[in-house]
């Protein structure tokens, strides 16, 4: 009996000891990589949160949208998240990318920088990059809107100033996914506009200027053929200075009149 409990034990003292042994093993491979990642990048490591995704301005941050990782402390920005807690249902105030550092500063709301002209009100409305020439409107410019449903289209609003956009403000894809244009239009027109926002597609057009539209009506006018009334057609590389002038001097063509035939009288002498 004796034999068999100090044999027990003895076991038992060799197992604590292996599993001693293997702790240790396992901890000093640890500091080890610890002493490694700390040589290499130059500083202590501690646990943050970053985004898994990109998020936009306005956005609400939600618990899939926060991982936690380590990051090297000496490269953190300041205010940096630690525990999800600390920004999960914050709404942000600028734009964050993928795999960036979750800080408390982008919760922070940016003062507008949007100077509305005096007797408008600024009006922002979603607007894809098809809807908006390919996403170049940006601020500064003059559109007109269109609102189109399954039946007709109808144009809202003519030359209306463009505040802001989302092509200029932000890019990637939290940009595409959430367009917009921001509009300044007069006050008793946003309900209608909030309305057609809402119910119908909006279209922007960029009116041409000046330039572009005489450049437009001189080529049309180089490349007109005028036809005169006789039938004659004037060379296309005649000016149209002198095409107008041959089209209005050009004399009717004369109806050929009927011959008349000889009566019979005049055939008997």
């Amino acid at each position: 009996m004796k034999k068999t409990t100090l044999a027990g034990l003895a076991c038992g003292l060799c197992c604590s000891l292996c599993v001693g042994l293997y702790m240790a093993e396992v901890r000093g491979e640890v500091d080890e990589a610890r002493a490694e990642a700390l040589a290499r990048y130059g500083g202590e490591q501690v646990e943050v949160c970053v985004a898994t995704r990109d998020l936009a301005p306005g956005e609400v941050v939600d618990g899939s949208a926060v991982a936690t990782k380590m990051w090297v402390a000496d490269l953190l920005p300041d205010g940096a998240v630690t525990e999800p807690s600390g920004i999960v249902g914050q709404r942000l105030g600028s734009a964050v990318i993928k795999g960036e550092v979750l800080s408390v500063r982008r919760t922070e709301a940016q003062e507008a920088d949007i100077s509305v002209p005096q007797g408008l009100a600024a009006i922002s409305v979603p607007a894809r990059a098809v809807q908006a020439v390919g996403g170049s409107v940006e601020a500064g410019m003059h559109v007109d809107v269109y609102a189109t449903g399954p039946v007709s289209t109808t144009r809202l609003v003519e030359g209306a100033l463009v505040l802001a956009s989302s092509a200029s403000a932000e890019t990637g894809s939290a940009a595409a996914s959430n367009a917009w244009i921001t509009l300044a239009v007069a006050p008793e027109r946003v309900q209608e506009i909030v309305s057609a926002a809402q119910n119908l597609e909006l279209y922007f057009a960029l009116p041409a200027t000046a330039g572009s539209e005489s450049g437009g009506a001189e080529a049309a006018l180089d490349g007109a053929v005028e036809v005169p009334a006789d039938g004659g057609a004037v060379p296309s590389d005649t000016p149209a200075s002198e095409q107008e002038a041959a089209a209005i001097e050009a004399p009717p063509a004369e109806e050929s009149a009927p011959s008349e035939a000889p009566s019979a009288e005049g055939a008997v002498l």
